[in-house]
């Protein structure tokens, strides 16, 4: 990998090129996205046959779209029982952490008879988009699903592309299964999207739609926002360690290769106080290069976003990583909790040697569905606020308005808005008079 001694123009230079990753960059496809999600919209099911069979090769009808409860049977039995019992596993650790973060409502009353209050209500239907095709993402559907599930959502519809063959990969419907959707469509891409936000005749409309995707649905999902809510456009896959001489070089060498294999645009960042580190690590990474499967995509990746910056001081690789705020962080130094206390900007934080990044990606129960793309400065993980949405309550007794009308028909009279004014006005005419 590539040693940089950091000064700001380099930082900057850097910055901006991880920026180019963004999505909203590509705005060569943005018209593509559009005319497919207008035709789906317009022609509905035809139009999503149409693209399915265009693009994933698969005869998808009105009577196949839907996942069986055989096809999923089937699908169970030919998955490892082993397999099976790590993602029970998992999905317990997710369900436990979401279940950390539910809210209630609420409401204050106070003597006057004033009633404030909040109502937390679950959304009703929420569509997951799962990459398919010959891949297979069972830690995507966990993470997507069970907060949704946690959150209290009354239906879970899933899409996911199909193979040539028209059948759905058997890992991800049993993961599917055992989150507890038993809804699952087979269609992917752009046309997956607008259906979720249109509705076909055989998809319903959902009232949001989360999960990853390739650029073609990152931009469909920005395209129907608004008739819908999404979670985020998600970016290329990236993580930034903070490491100073106290860390296993091999370690962080290998943390680095775990996300720069996702593919060409994903990020790998080492910020370090130590040049005999930024070194050894360097060596690190060309030894686990002649070892490991992905390894063309990981030179690309290295090549084009991979980085080993070192700064003067760990104070200064603090500065950097909150400049960068990277999707997932690492802290390999002596004092790792300290570290973590000054970090603003991350999706997730690993600390310490044994926190690599894949603990997060498949088991310890976080969500792994981050901000990318520096949005870490103002986005938060996926979570089961995301399926929830809130209701302001108010209410008052004659006795508490009749304290305060005039004060809100002034307001409303500096607004030049009399119908507002009026609106109190009328419940104390009475007394005026």
């Amino acid at each position: 990998m590539r040693i940089i001694q950091l000064d700001e123009e380099k930082k900057n230079n850097i910055l901006e090129g991880l920026l180019k990753r963004d999505p909203n960059q590509y705005g060569q496809y943005a018209q593509t996205v559009e005319a497919i999600v207008e035709d789906v919209k317009n022609r509905k099911d035809q139009a999503v046959f149409e693209y399915t069979k265009k693009f994933d090769h698969a005869d998808i009808s009105a009577d196949n779209i839907r996942v069986t409860e055989e096809e999923i049977r089937q699908a169970m039995e030919s998955v490892d029982p082993q397999l099976i019992e790590v993602m029970i596993k998992s999905m317990a650790n997710i369900e436990d952490h979401h279940r950390r973060q539910l809210r209630q409502s609420w409401f204050s009353s106070r003597p006057d008879g004033t009633i404030l209050g909040q109502k937390i209500t679950p959304l009703e239907r929420v569509g997951v988009y799962v990459p398919g095709g010959k891949a297979a993402y069972p830690s995507t559907v966990l993470m997507n699903i069970v907060p949704a599930k946690v959150a209290g959502v009354d239906r879970i519809i899933m899409t996911t592309p199909p193979g040539a063959d028209g059948k759905v990969n058997p890992v991800t419907l049993t993961a599917a299964y055992l989150a507890g959707v038993r809804e699952v469509y087979k269609v992917g891409g752009a046309q997956a999207v607008a259906a979720l936000a249109f509705g076909t005749q055989s998809i319903p409309r959902v009232d949001k739609i989360v999960g990853p995707g390739n650029i073609f649905v990152a931009l469909a999902k920005k395209a129907v926002y608004g008739h819908v809510s999404i979670d985020s456009i998600a970016g290329p896959s990236e993580i930034l360690v903070i490491a100073d001489e106290s860390a296993n070089p091999r370690y962080v060498a290998a943390d680095l290769l775990s996300q720069a294999e996702h593919d060409e645009l994903a990020s790998a960042i080492l910020v370090t106080d130590s040049m005999a580190l930024a070194q050894a690590v360097s060596k690190e990474v060309d030894l686990f290069l002649g070892q490991l499967s992905r390894k063309a995509i990981l030179e690309k990746s290295l090549e084009n976003y991979g980085y080993i910056l070192v700064v003067d001081s760990l104070e200064e690789a603090i500065e950097t990583a909150n400049d960068i705020a990277s999707e997932h962080l690492e802290i390999a130094t002596k004092n790792p909790f300290e570290v973590m206390t000054k970090i603003r900007n991350a999706g997730a934080i690993f600390i310490g040697e044994y926190s690599s990044e894949p603990l997060g990606d498949y088991f310890a129960g976080p969500n792994h569905v981050l901000p990318t793309n520096g949005t870490a400065r103002f986005f938060s993980p996926l979570g089961v606020d995301d399926f929830i949405k809130k209701s302001s309550i108010i209410y008052y007794s004659r006795e508490a308005l009749e304290k305060v009308h005039e004060e809100i028909e002034q307001f409303a009279s500096a607004e030049q808005l009399t119908a507002h004014a009026n609106s109190i006005h009328v419940r104390f005419q009475k007394e005026d008079v």
